[in-house]
């Protein structure tokens, strides 16, 4: 039997920050949202079993009224408060004492889980079934489609979660990498435990040692003291390598030890220290072909080769583009009504070739959702497909917003020149950019330009 637990939040939490949307998702709970002004207190002693109510306080006067309701007549069902972090000493001071437990928004599904476990007493098979049920939906909630490659892809995320082998995940820019493998992290043992991603393809040559393994005291002119890197920060979690193929030799080499014996040697200490970190890879590029080419190293292709995910491009799953497309509207519309988009709207967007897959799209939709102002719909008129050659102009938009285009097109046609000039070798296309070489990496990323094809 599902205990009972009652869930007391502010109306005004972002969609996806409520607890209440997180624990509808796991589908194990019945949520019903009651409104404050119409709430009969006395009716919260009549909960349902299974049934979590959310009572919503548009103030903190009203807040504060019901908790001071619930200090003279306590409830016997488990008492849960999530407050915003804004909302005052005197407010937190009273859900800490009357409330079962109290958590400030946003809530991580880690934080969410413990708590649960927490309030709903000691553990027994159907809890943990409940448990482990809630996790899964969570790690998997923001993982969208229905293509059947797809799902089945997906549906191999907690099997390979339960183990602690290297994992190399391969797909094009913008596919989802990074997303996976935080699913992976969230449905392993590690949960509890950092998940830190670097983005190794932004990180300086020159650097990247440092930044993994960190260095001692002295190591170097500017080193006034011990600092720790990557590795020893993810201790106990999960430590995701993006663009492992950006690693110069010598690093891969120190990587490829650490994978091998859990140990490391910070720069310039003579002593080796140990971190217990799973390994995630992630690339856009053909790892076998670089290893042929001498230019990413065989034994550490093979140590990262044990368990491999390959997440297909946009292109090759078009009916998931609506879903996808719709769930994005439904997200960047919030706290407001959700917008809509036209079948013809629709069309437009499955017809496109999406070279930047599915972060192309989500910024697609960021920029329709805008050009949209406040209409509810999405027509193809405010579907702005790539053609860097034109400026922003035509639209109903005002000063701020229309310069915010105008810059992302100018951003997104320099960097794909730069690239093209320098063949993707994204080094040299910083240096002849004048930027640094992770900010531009940034770029990169941010409007899902692949390296490959240059």
């Amino acid at each position: 039997m599902i205990p009972s637990l009652l869930v007391i939040e502010d109306a005004a939490l972002h969609h996806a920050s409520s607890v209440t949307h997180q624990l509808a998702l796991g589908g194990e709970f019945r949520c019903e949202r009651k409104v404050w002004e119409t709430l009969d207190f006395e009716n919260l002693r009549s909960l349902s079993c299974g049934l979590v109510l959310p009572v919503t306080t548009p103030t903190t006067g009203a807040g504060a009224a019901f908790f001071h309701w619930l200090r003279k007549k306590p409830l016997a069902v488990p008492t849960l408060a999530v407050l915003s972090g804004d909302c005052g000493e005197d407010l937190i001071r009273n859900a800490s004492q009357v409330t079962d437990d109290f958590v400030l928004s946003p809530v991580s599904p880690v934080e969410l889980r413990e708590r649960l476990a927490r309030l709903l007493g000691p553990k027994d098979d159907s809890i943990d079934s409940i448990h482990r049920g809630i996790r899964e939906k969570l790690a998997l909630a923001q993982i969208i489609g229905r293509d059947d490659a797809f799902v089945r892809i997906v549906a191999q995320l907690p099997r390979i979660a339960s183990s602690d082998a290297p994992i190399l995940i391969t797909g094009e820019t913008g596919t989802g990498k990074e997303l996976c493998a935080h699913a992976i992290h969230l449905l392993s043992r590690r949960s509890g435990g950092p998940f830190i991603p670097v983005d190794c393809g932004a990180v300086p040559d020159h650097l990247a040692e440092n930044e993994l393994f960190g260095h001692a005291r002295g190591a170097y002119t500017d080193a006034h003291a011990d600092q720790k890197g990557l590795v020893s920060l993810a201790d106990s979690g999960t430590l995701l390598l993006d663009e492992i193929d950006g690693l110069s030799p010598a690093t891969q080499g120190k990587l490829l030890r650490f994978l091998q014996e859990s140990t490391y040697r910070p720069l310039g200490s003579d002593r080796f220290a140990r971190a217990d970190v799973r390994i995630i890879a992630a690339t856009n590029r053909d790892l076998e072909t670089l290893v042929q080419d001498k230019r990413f190293r065989s034994d550490l292709y093979f140590r990262l080769n044990v368990l491999r995910l390959h997440l297909p491009p946009l292109r090759e799953r078009r009916g998931d583009i609506e879903l996808m497309a719709r769930h994005f509207l439904k997200s960047l519309s919030a706290p407001g009504p959700s917008k809509s988009i036209s079948p013809a709207a629709v069309r437009k967007l499955e017809n496109h070739e999406w070279p930047g897959n599915v972060r192309e799209l989500f910024n697609l939709m960021r920029r329709a959702v805008v050009l949209c102002g406040e209409s509810p719909l999405i027509l193809p008129s405010h579907i702005m497909l790539p053609d860097l050659s034109e400026p922003v102009h035509g639209q109903d938009l005002n000063f701020q917003r229309a310069r915010q285009l105008t810059i992302e097109n100018f951003e997104q046609r320099f960097v794909t020149d730069m690239l093209r000039k320098h063949q993707g070798n994204v080094t040299h296309a910083a240096e002849k950019a004048g930027k640094d070489r992770r900010d531009f990496g940034r770029l990169i990323k941010k409007y899902g330009i692949s390296r490959e094809g240059f």
